[in-house]
């Protein structure tokens, strides 16, 4: 090697330093903006706070600061996408820090629409008009919707699921009712639903949900959950196709939307041991069954009951149904009756 080629590579490694050495400052620099930002807007807050006490002072502080903590954890779980995955829903709150005792009715909808003549399971489609006046009557029953990531989060870590009593509204599937009806009824009350989607098996022509319309549920706060690729029946399958109906569906999910995807919901209810298993190992926080009761957190949240929502069902004839689930009893170590959908 000459002099002029070992005078190039000094220079060569210099301007990497250099370079490198930008990019520090460049970072340095970024987060010294955002700690500014938060404390001047801790700061407003005090001051227009005015006579709170100090421990009013406290709490508003440690509100911002969640703020700020909770947009970048969700950005870490959606692979550095920008979009918050916060529900743009009513229910905030601090963590207490003291795991939440509240058990949770959590209703399971599938169409919202009347069924087609010859349709399969015709008690699996609840009409619009149907499904707003179900909603309406849990409004004024006291009822409030939250998501599973948020009642996970009470679970967990005490955070508040607001005034009024806590109920979520999971949709199966991946209907595209459910973008075009029963969002905007939702929308109309402040409420958001959980969508359990499966990633084939409903192409738009037979009433899918097209990617626009998953990203318009997610826009309107919804929270996205997923029934695996295509709602094989998960106890019959062997060891490779099981992590690719329940790891693969959640990777794919996580990196078309970036949101977190931290619930499994069991097509057609089906589940065992090695179900279960391979659910904790792809990640998932919990799984929903089509077992009836409320969830509970001191049961399994990998078996955490629902209440299958049917076609018929009038607003008191749903509050009374709800009302006799809360005494369900525990679901069983594994579940696989044919039938059910």
């Amino acid at each position: 090697m000459n002099e002029q080629q070992i005078r190039a590579r000094r220079l060569a490694r210099e301007r990497e330093r250099e370079r490198r050495a930008r990019a520090r400052r460049a970072r340095l620099i970024a987060v010294g903006a955002l700690l500014l930002v938060g404390l001047a807007a801790t700061a407003i807050a005090l001051a227009a706070s005015g006579g709170k006490s100090s421990d009013q002072h406290a709490q508003a502080a440690a509100t911002t600061s969640a703020h700020h903590t909770g947009a970048t954890g969700a950005a870490r779980a959606g692979h550095g996408s920008s979009r918050s995955t916060t529900p743009h829903s009513t229910v905030t709150g601090v963590a207490t820090g003291k795991p939440g005792t509240v058990t949770v009715p959590v209703l399971m909808y599938h169409v919202i629409n009347p069924p087609p003549a010859g349709a399969p399971y015709p008690g699996l489609y609840v009409p619009a008009d149907e499904f707003a006046a179900q909603v309406q009557a849990l409004k004024a029953a006291g009822w409030h919707a939250v998501t599973m990531d948020q009642l996970e989060a009470n679970w967990t870590r005490g955070v508040p699921l607001g005034p009024g009593k806590p109920i979520v509204l999971t949709f199966d599937n991946g209907y595209a009712s459910q973008y075009i009806n029963a969002m905007p009824i939702l929308k109309r009350l402040g409420w958001v639903g959980n969508e359990n989607i499966q990633l084939s098996g409903l192409p738009p022509s037979q009433g899918g949900l097209t990617d626009a319309q998953v990203r318009g549920l997610l826009a309107a706060g919804w929270e996205l959950d997923t029934q695996g690729i295509s709602h094989a029946d998960l106890i019959v399958l062997d060891a490779s196709e099981l992590h690719y109906q329940v790891d693969t569906a959640r990777q794919i999910l996580r990196r078309r939307y970036g949101v977190p995807v931290n619930w499994f919901c069991y097509p057609s209810g089906h589940y065992n041991a090695t179900v279960i298993a391979a659910v904790k190992a792809a990640g998932y926080v919990g799984s929903t069954t089509v077992l009836p009761g409320w969830a509970n957190p001191s049961e399994d949240p990998y078996r955490l009951p629902r209440l299958r929502v049917l076609g018929g069902t009038g607003p008191a004839a749903l509050l009374e149904q709800i009302a006799q689930a809360q005494s369900g009893g525990t679901a069983p170590a594994s579940y696989g009756s044919t039938g059910t959908a």
